[in-house]
């Protein structure tokens, strides 16, 4: 799971140009993305209400 994890982020760092890591659980991306990063994720299949941005 934890490279799953890694996977997500390498995407979202790629796609959103920004540093970020995975941790505790969590994805943390540098820089305000989080109506970005929800949409994208709802699109590759995340359900919406499993989603915690913060």
């Amino acid at each position: 799971k934890q490279s799953d994890m890694q996977k997500i982020v390498k995407e979202l760092k790629s796609t959103f140009a920004c540093g970020g890591t995975a941790k505790d659980g969590f994805i943390m991306l540098q820089g305000d993305h989080r109506d970005d990063v929800r949409d994208y994720l709802v699109k590759k299949g995340f359900n919406d209400a499993a989603i915690e941005v913060q």
